[in-house]
């Protein structure tokens, strides 16, 4: 190759490299997810990454299905309202937080028709208090999607984490009415599984695929020696099987307590709060006495707790929903060193250091595989080691340089 050739190339790709970087920094974004003050989820991250270099106005959820009469979902409707007195606040450095109300019905066209004016005039009057103009509109909640196109945004995308039609209590058609009208105004669609790929690149020919990144510095503390791991498991009884998460009703609980059962000598201990719909579910295990709850966690503390883990589980019952799925919890094991046995979920079997049960037996023959055969945790932890949010925004930011 000729010199003058090859730096041609080279400054053609210095300029490449120089554009997309200044792609999606110095701009107004609306945020439409869940609450803020929720766990961590994917949302979260991608946004306190974009937080670095932009100004987020979080919109916090408007819900997606009717609320019950159970004592949480009372309790959450009236947090929702106390919550929509306060005024906008700066949750963390340019990540700011609104918390609209609406009428929590999802499957009737003159209550879609008043949310959606209601929550553009929320949005609108957030927006002017923070003088924000020609936003960027990063929608990832379908039914927040009304408002998408009638708040001055210059793009509007629509980042599919979940397929939400499968969730318990949804009115499925709404909610896809909901999706398919997001995807018709949106500039592109990205999704976290191929499941979803499949769905909804038949509904927008702009569909991109994004898995799902990692805190890699964050839960690679578990490798750290001066890492403790917390008093209310470090002295139970091993193998120390464990689980951090959304106790909800996508998780396969009869599993869980044949594992419990199997490995009576040891412990399960499950981390994370107990979901609405999983409560009845859930009362399976009340009488295995080696099944340890622990609650609801600091997500500061998840490194300590996984140190003290032999093997991590994904114990999810096969559904549309959990094929769609892309397990945020599986690559937060790997990066902690751990081996991870999981159900037959798709986006968890392409992983390295994951062992997929095909049913309950052989989930639990896994869990013996996994215990007998360690593989060095170093190893475990460095293969997710180059799949931080940061690089998952960066293929946000290429998709945008080239298709909008």
């Amino acid at each position: 190759m000729l010199v003058a050739e090859f730096n041609n190339q080279k400054t053609n790709k210095d300029n490449s490299q120089t554009e997309t970087s200044q792609i999606l920094r110095g701009r107004d974004i609306l945020c439409f997810s869940h609450d803020w003050t929720g766990d961590p989820l994917s949302k979260t991250h991608i946004a306190r990454v974009l937080s670095k270099d932009n100004r987020i106005l979080w919109i916090n959820s408007i819900g997606y299905r009717t609320p019950t009469a159970s004592t949480k979902d009372v309790k959450r409707a009236l947090n929702k309202m106390k919550a929509f007195t306060e005024p906008i606040r700066e949750v963390e450095p340019n990540i700011f937080v609104l918390n609209p109300l609406a009428i929590p019905i999802y499957n009737n066209e003159s209550v879609k028709a008043v949310n959606t004016k209601w929550l553009q005039m929320q949005v609108k009057k957030g927006m002017r208090k923070l003088g924000f103009k020609n936003p960027f509109n990063l929608v990832f909640h379908p039914p927040s999607g009304v408002a998408a196109g009638k708040l001055g945004e210059k793009e509007i995308v629509y980042y599919c984490v979940d397929e939400y039609s499968a969730f318990t209590g949804v009115s499925a058609e709404a909610m896809l009415n909901y999706e398919k009208s997001l995807i018709d105004k949106s500039d592109f669609v990205i999704v976290s599984a191929e499941k979803l790929y499949e769905t909804k690149s038949k509904l927008h020919s702009k569909t991109f695929l994004i898995r799902h990144g990692v805190d890699f510095s964050h839960f690679q503390k578990a490798l750290n020696a001066n890492t403790k791991i917390p008093d209310e498991i470090a002295n139970l009884p091993r193998p120390i099987i464990g689980f951090h998460g959304l106790l909800a009703d996508w998780v396969d609980f009869e599993l869980i307590k044949k594992t419990a059962e199997y490995f009576k000598s040891g412990s399960v201990v499950l981390i994370g709060k107990i979901a609405v719909d999983a409560e009845q579910k859930v009362k399976i295990l009340n009488d295995v006495k080696n099944i340890h709850f622990l609650g609801r966690k600091l997500y500061s503390d998840l490194p300590n707790y996984c140190k003290g883990f032999d093997v991590a589980l994904n114990p999810f019952a096969i559904s549309e929903l959990t094929l769609a799925a892309n397990p945020l919890k599986v690559r937060e094991y790997l990066a902690a060193g751990l081996p991870v046995i999981s159900t037959d979920i798709p986006e968890v079997a392409i992983l390295e250091h994951c062992r997929i049960g095909q049913n309950h037996e052989d989930f639990i023959r896994q869990i013996e595989e996994a215990l007998k055969n360690p593989r060095p945790q170093k190893a475990i932890s460095d293969s997710v080691q180059n799949e931080s949010w940061e690089a998952r925004v960066d293929e946000l930011r290429e998709i945008i340089k080239t298709h909008i």
